[in-house]
């Protein structure tokens, strides 16, 4: 598909730099099969679940992945910046650097403290690197060293701060390894969760690390020319089984976020059951694409022209979400990580 199609222009007002507060007095907008749209809060989401049904988070956790320190060579020192992409081994990383064109395989990096030796390098600013501690000592120097990598429409306007470190992260975040946070869950709390559960809803947890994928756009003119980034997985047994008995008992499933959906979608088969999931997927979901698993999807409002905004139009229909996403803007709601939030109830 050409990918014009997904496109459409954002008044840069309408570009959240902070979450709402508490987190679900978010606005929502309820999305239907038949492009009916009603305008709710994030407070309202039981009343388009019923007992039976459950909701499927993503519990990765992100990581202070941006770091700020010095290359070091015998002719002096010189600024760098990383942003960890990928954990390669208890002790590696691919990583993205800036500046990337004078680093070489070799080079000692210094984070304060946090030492690191670049061990292969790539054309595009991509580099591999492997620092001098390892496991959960290298986890806790990250943590006590990095800066939560806020995506660019929001670093470009101001810096991260201490709380970002609260706000960028779910409430149920457990799985370290994310570059991204999975934003659909940011609205979630404590007493929203009580609220599901007092309907008989459940709740179950995948994990997909996400990746520098989320950031980067669709250059191709064409989406058949896009590959994505691979991002690990991981769906085990027991949810699963569960999953499955859901909708063996009649229920729904409700993906909270993208990345909850697409490691769904990847786990199940053609006969629709989910199988055990652990390893990468790049799952590209566009328009046309059958849906095997996913019911509900509960997900922000995404950059115009992404792989996101084309796995909802796939989800709901392109014209459903292009007249959604105008009256979003019209109606001055609140776009991206930090922003509100839409409830895809598609009509099959």
């Amino acid at each position: 598909m050409d990918v014009s199609l997904f496109d459409f222009e954002l008044p840069e007002v309408q570009i959240a730099l902070r979450p709402a507060v508490p987190r679900d007095s978010a606005r929502l907008m309820v999305v239907h099969g038949d492009g009916r749209i009603e305008h709710r809060r994030i407070t309202d989401l039981p009343d388009y679940l019923r007992a039976g049904d459950a909701v499927l988070v993503n519990d990765t956790k992100v990581i202070p992945a941006r770091l700020y320190g010095q290359r070091l060579r015998d002719a002096g020192p010189a600024r760098i910046e990383i942003l960890l992409h990928r954990r390669l081994s208890d002790d590696r990383y691919s990583v993205l650097a800036r500046p990337a064109r004078k680093l070489a395989v070799g080079d000692t990096l210094a984070f304060g403290d946090l030492r690191a030796e670049v061990t292969a390098r790539g054309e595009a600013g991509e580099a591999e690197i492997r620092f001098a501690i390892r496991g959960t000592r290298l986890d806790s120097a990250v943590a006590a060293t990095g800066e939560m990598p806020l995506p660019p429409y929001i670093a470009g306007k101001r810096k991260a701060d201490a709380q970002d470190s609260a706000d960028y992260q779910t409430v149920y975040a457990r799985e370290q390894g994310s570059v991204a946070a999975p934003t659909a869950g940011l609205h979630f709390t404590p007493e929203l969760f009580n609220a599901l559960n007092a309907k008989g809803v459940t709740r179950e947890a995948v994990t997909l690390h996400v990746g520098l994928g989320t950031f980067l756009p669709v250059t191709a003119e064409d989406t058949t020319e896009h590959r994505m980034h691979a991002e690990r997985a991981l769906l085990d047994a027991a949810t699963a089984d569960h999953l499955n008995a859901v909708h063996r008992a009649g229920g729904r499933i409700a993906a909270v976020g993208t990345t909850s959906l697409r490691t769904l979608e990847s786990a199940a088969g053609e006969d629709n059951l989910i199988r055990p999931f652990d390893g990468d997927t790049d799952i590209f979901i566009t328009p046309g694409y059958r849906f095997r698993a996913v019911d509900m999807l509960l997900t922000n409002f995404h950059l115009p022209r992404s792989t996101l905004f084309m796995l909802v139009s796939a989800f709901m229909g392109l014209e459903v979400m292009q007249r959604a996403y105008a009256e979003a803007i019209a109606q001055g709601y609140r776009f991206y990580s930090y922003g509100d939030a839409c409830l895809l109830m598609p009509a099959r």
